[in-house]
This record gives C-alpha cells, sequence and structure tokens, in this order.
C-alpha cells in the first residue's frame, strides 16, 4: 500500500513512516517545510492547502494525517482546516463522555480549560471528517510520551479506563493497524498502554 504521512516530520509522524516502512508499504512523506524533505519521495504541502495536499496525496492509497498543535502557540485550525481513506490522530483529552472517573471528571475537563484551542480543534476535526465521504478513522491516543513501546490497549467508540499514557510508537503502531484493517472505517479509537 503507497501511505501518505502528514506530518512527516513530526514526532508521530516520523514513527508512523518508519514503522510503514518495515511493514512494506511505500511511503510518501508530506511535509510543510521545503528544507526539511529528504528526497523525492517527500512532497511539500501544508495541510491547509487543499490543492497542495491534493497533489501530494496523488497516486497513494490511503493517508495518515499525523498534524496537530504542539502546546501552547500553536496553529488551532491545523487539524479542522486540512483535506479516499484516512487515519487521522486526534486525542481523548477533548472527549469527556467516557473513561475512569477520575479520568472523565477531573483531569480532562482540566485539560479542556488549559488548551481550549487545540481541544476545540480536535472537536471540529472529528465533526468534519464524519460529515465527510472519506473512508476514515480516528485514533485518540492518551497523553503522548516518547518510549519505543509499541504495545497498546485499545477501545473503540469509548475512553479506555486508566489510560493515562500511550507512547507514539504504540499510536504509529495504532494507525497503522487501523490502515490495513477496513473494519476501523467509521470507528473512533481510544488507544493508552
Amino acid at each position: 500500500m503507497r501511505i501518505a504521512v502528514l506530518g512527516a516530520t513530526g514526532r508521530t509522524g516520523r514513527l508512523i513512516i518508519e514503522q510503514a516502512i518495515e511493514r512494506g508499504h511505500e511511503v510518501r512523506a508530506v511535509t510543510r517545510r521545503a528544507e526539511a524533505a529528504v528526497d523525492a519521495t517527500w512532497a511539500v504541502a501544508d495541510g491547509r492547502d487543499v490543492p497542495a495536499v491534493e497533489a501530494a496525496l496523488h497516486g497513494c492509497d490511503a493517508a495518515a494525517f499525523a498534524i496537530g498543535p504542539s502546546g501552547r502557540g500553536a496553529d488551532p485550525g491545523v487539524l479542522s482546516q486540512g483535506v479516499k481513506r484516512i487515519v487521522v490522530v486526534t486525542a481523548d483529552g477533548p472527549f469527556a463522555d467516557s473513561g475512569d472517573p477520575l479520568t472523565r471528571f477531573v483531569a480532562k475537563p482540566i485539560l479542556n480549560r488549559v488548551l481550549p484551542e487545540s481541544m476545540a480543534d480536535f472537536r471540529a476535526a472529528e465533526r468534519l471528517l464524519r460529515d465527510s465521504t472519506v473512508d476514515w478513522t480516528v485514533i485518540r491516543p492518551a497523553q503522548l510520551t516518547d518510549k519505543p513501546s509499541r504495545r497498546y490497549r485499545s477501545r473503540r467508540g469509548a475512553s479506555l479506563w486508566f489510560g493515562i499514557r500511550t507512547s507514539r510508537a504504540a499510536t504509529a503502531a495504532a494507525v497503522l493497524d487501523a490502515l490495513d484493517d477496513k473494519g476501523t472505517i467509521g470507528a473512533t479509537i481510544a488507544v493508552a498502554h
């Protein structure tokens, strides 16, 4: 499968690329910065520039969207203003409808108050996907870490109890597992260790 990875230079995007190549997929890495393009297999496109993204996705079978805000001061429209098969990484934090009581009633409300723009952008991106004609899957990791473990627990349609952290490596594995499983189309999947 030829997979376009948007957000290719980010910490999660790099791991999706690495693991996709290990699994035998062909990868087109997409970055918004021309100077970050490593070779001719890379494409340059800002996630909000629809014609550039369409050109970058041309000839690809699927896309992994690993673009996201990286803390305070990040561009809050980067997810909801972007781009037939797509797996999008959002976050579990904006969705306080499930999970263990401590996470649901304490941690998530605090997170939504501290990072309101980022959390609103994740919710908007998911609404756009649901309303689209794209074959989509959403991966909602818990708090991301840089640990190397690729093992994860998952749950469709709801948060995991005591799912506090997820490694970026596990998130990358979940993205690729979803791309390989057509049964995940239209599913929202929480992942955590």
